[in-house]
């Protein structure tokens, strides 16, 4: 069930020209037609924007990034090849005619060394020091080896003997530090038995404790994580930890999950459930350690508000093929199960003849009373539908939480630029109004994500031409302002490549720019790199490949078919093949390793584009009359438009 919301967008554009709406090729235009810009953002972070139960620690996408013009030269549309004009998808409120694409991902895990050499100082005893320490301890090492000055022999239950030096490895183990110290062991030479430790694991822990090497792979990762939690070795288990975190892929993250519960590794706990989380749909299709779950953990993990799946049909359906498993001793926990699936959400069809008419359903009577309920609640909803009104949510239909969340940021509203910003949440299919910039109003700006920042870059006031630039912190939710940019751009076109956040092209209120630049968030710096080959406003950009591709524009005279790919190991720009029509206000995206320059049915311009849940969402824009509101998606896979 949608629900339409209504945008209006100001008919002030920035300039005196007509060709700053160009709108198709031999199509006149009034000087004074709509703009529009459509925000694509798309970001992670460990808060979110839902209207759906308030769970931490998700991703969140964002739409923002507007055009320079009405209408571009596409006319009705290729590149969607069905279509039906279903507004089935909520409208935003204020929707901006500007396009934003942003992602933020989870801050990556790095382990820092231990010890480094460094060559930057300027002191030589300094660095003389920081270098005699990995010599120190390969002498020590050395010395343990040849039974030299150690002051103590480990025993091992299979046989084992191992003289060591009490200090060293009291230095990295808790284990032997509280072993060492005690008035059991304080002669000059201990000999000690360590039970429940194999040669194999107590050679590698030694390696590290002297070394600060040990080489971990999938052949001893989780016998050396055991060793390491049971002798209190901190490093090794942070290591081990790692190393299972960057292997966690559909088929092993289970495993992982419940390896790392039973053994107290609660990081690793966590991020192993959200893999799981975040891929269940392929998880539930490939994984063979889910069929080894028992009850209650197959219960925990379908009923998560943070299971990601577009339908309640794959968590149904990952149901029945764990009770497959095992069906004489499992089909008796049908209705355990039931309780755990979002049955109000379903397909009324799908509903009555995959699940209510269901072998396991219909032979166990304790399910009736949740088949009454989820039938009651849909045919509710289908009465509702047809009348002005609101159904009460059950628990049986509560949203769960998205993983990708649309923002929509600034723009045109109501006759002048706007701060308005909204999110869209996938899962509830409602816009929902978020902290808005106290800075003012901005329009005809780019934006990008990176880490957990959204940046609002350039843009329009109604006045003023900027170079300045905002970054709103997901997470957090504050506001604050960034070095500026070296040149005035609005009609911006912006892209992230490894962190790095690229702007070129645009509108100063003067001329249209060929020049580009990077922003570098950790130095909070912009730098000018090679101009591009012509001059270009109102167009798109994307990375794909380690390659930023621009598309289309304004040169200030026409529209423009023309492309370049910047490549930044070399700083060059190259003109790549054309496209067939000439487009400015044109949407641009990267889609299963290709670059796809969007054309719709229903004709718009300046409309916001990005990728949820591995569909093409089209958000707003202009249709060469009017600003429209509405929001479709596109999906691949069945082929249609909703």
């Amino acid at each position: 069930m949608a629900s339409f919301l209504s945008s209006k967008h100001s008919q002030a554009n920035p300039g005196d020209r007509w060709g700053d709406s160009p709108f198709g090729k031999n199509t006149q235009v009034n000087s004074r037609e709509s703009n529009h810009e459509t925000l694509r953002l798309v970001a992670k972070c460990t808060d979110h924007y839902t209207t759906g139960p308030d769970h931490g620690n998700l991703p969140v996408y964002i739409p923002s990034k507007w055009g320079e013009g009405g209408y571009h030269g596409g006319g009705r549309q290729r590149g969607i090849s069905a279509h039906r004009d279903v507004e089935s998808r909520a409208e935003c409120h204020q929707l901006p005619l500007l396009e934003v694409h942003v992602k933020l991902n989870l801050q990556e895990i790095k382990m820092e060394p231990e010890e480094s050499c460094s060559s930057s100082r300027p002191l030589l005893a300094q660095q003389t020091g920081r270098c005699m320490s990995t010599q120190a301890m390969q002498a020590l090492n050395d010395l343990r080896r040849n039974n030299q000055l150690c002051d103590a022999l480990l025993r091992l239950e299979d046989g084992g003997t191992f003289p060591v030096h009490r200090a060293i490895l009291s230095s990295c183990s808790t284990y032997f530090r509280a072993l060492f110290t005690t008035t059991l062991h304080t002669s000059d030479k201990t000999d000690v038995l360590v039970p429940g430790v194999s040669s194999e694991m107590m050679s590698l822990i030694l390696e590290y404790a002297y070394l600060r090497n040990l080489p971990v792979n999938q052949n001893n990762v989780y016998k050396l994580l055991v060793t390491a939690d049971y002798l209190c070795v901190i490093g090794v288990l942070e290591l081990c930890s790692e190393f299972l975190r960057s292997s966690l892929n559909e088929e092993n993250c289970i495993g992982i999950m419940r390896f790392a519960r039973e053994h107290f590794c609660t990081r690793l706990e966590s991020d192993a459930t959200m893999y799981v989380m975040r891929h269940f749909v392929t998880v539930a299709q490939k994984s063979n350690e889910l069929l080894e779950l028992p009850l209650e953990e197959m219960c925990k993990v379908i009923g998560a508000n943070e299971l990601n799946v577009k339908t309640e049909d794959t968590v149904w359906e990952s149901v029945l093929r764990w009770i497959n498993h095992d069906p004489d001793n499992r089909k008796m926990h049908i209705v355990d199960l039931m309780k755990n699936i979002r049955l109000g959400l379903l397909e009324t069809q799908y509903f009555l003849e995959h699940v209510k008419d269901h072998p396991y359903v219909t032979n166990n009577e304790a399910c009736r009373p949740v088949i009454i309920e989820t039938l009651k609640f849909l045919y509710d909803l289908e009465m509702i539908t047809q009348k002005d009104g609101e159904v009460p949510t059950p628990e049986i239909a509560r949203p769960r939480v998205p993983h990708e969340i649309l923002f929509a940021i600034g723009g045109w509203s109501g006759g002048s630029p706007t701060n308005f910003m909204e999110t869209y949440d996938t899962r509830a299919d409602r816009w929902v109004k978020v902290e808005v910039d106290p800075t003012g109003p901005r329009a005809y700006h780019g934006t990008a994500v990176v880490v957990n920042s959204i940046y609002v870059i350039g843009g329009f006031d109604g006045m003023d031409y900027f170079n300045s630039c905002r970054c709103f912190n997901a997470v957090l939710k504050k506001w604050r302002e960034v070095a500026p940019m070296n040149a005035r751009r609005c009609y911006v076109s912006v892209s992230v490549h490894n962190d790095l956040i690229y702007a070129m092209g645009g509108y100063d209120g003067h001329h249209r720019q060929n020049t580009a630049e990077r922003y570098n968030f950790k130095t909070n710096q912009w730098s000018l790199i090679a101009p591009m080959n012509m001059q270009r406003s109102d167009a798109c950009a994307t990375t794909l490949n380690d390659r930023i591709y621009i598309t289309g524009g304004f040169n200030g005279q026409e529209c423009m078919n023309s492309a370049e790919a910047y490549d930044p190991e070399t700083n060059q720009w190259t003109l790549i093949t054309p496209m067939r029509s000439r487009r400015s206000g044109v949407s641009t995206i990267t889609y299963h390793g290709c670059v796809y320059v969007l054309d719709m049915y229903n004709p718009r311009s300046n409309f916001a584009i990005e990728v949820i849940d591995d569909m093409v969402f089209a958000i707003g824009g202009f249709n060469g009359v009017t600003t429209i509101y509405h929001v479709e998606c596109f999906d691949e896979k069945t082929g249609e438009c909703y």
